[in-house]
């Protein structure tokens, strides 16, 4: 086009009117740009929301085929088993030492009565009113 057919063809157009037409496409450009960088980022998120996934997911494997190594290594159910048994073998022995200290001579001589019938004695009353456990070290031959 002939430099002087363009300056007729804008001729008509107003510098207010190219000003508004260059807002607008500087508008339009800017919606694409931010569109297009919104579009790329939420691709790249997608992509590495997959990867992490798949790492999620190896690491998972992994940890499960460490457990049924170390279950194997240490023995399985059998370990597991003796190991349950030992705990409660020492839980009992435990408490029957420390219930074995509560049935002392202490508590035998404040309820003679309960402990000397348990303990092979016999309670004898004397004429007082007291009484006491007799326990026969020899019996006496008839």
């Amino acid at each position: 086009m002939p430099p002087n057919q363009a300056s007729t063809t804008f001729a008509h157009i107003s510098p207010g009117e190219i000003q508004g037409a260059l807002e607008a496409d500087r508008d339009q450009m800017a919606r694409s740009a931010t569109q297009a960088a919104t579009r790329a980022a939420e691709s790249a998120m997608a992509g590495i929301r997959h990867d992490l996934d798949n790492e999620r997911a190896k690491l998972s494997q992994a940890a499960g085929e460490a457990r049924r190594e170390a279950w194997r290594w240490f023995g399985g159910f059998w370990v597991w088993l003796a190991s349950m048994l030992a705990t409660g073998a020492l839980l009992g022995a435990l408490a029957t030492v420390w219930l074995t200290g509560r049935s002392d001579a202490r508590e035998f001589g404040q309820f003679p009565g309960i402990y000397c019938g348990g303990a092979g004695g016999q309670v004898v009353e004397q004429n007082d009113g007291s009484s006491y456990c007799a326990v026969w070290i020899k019996t006496p031959d008839q």
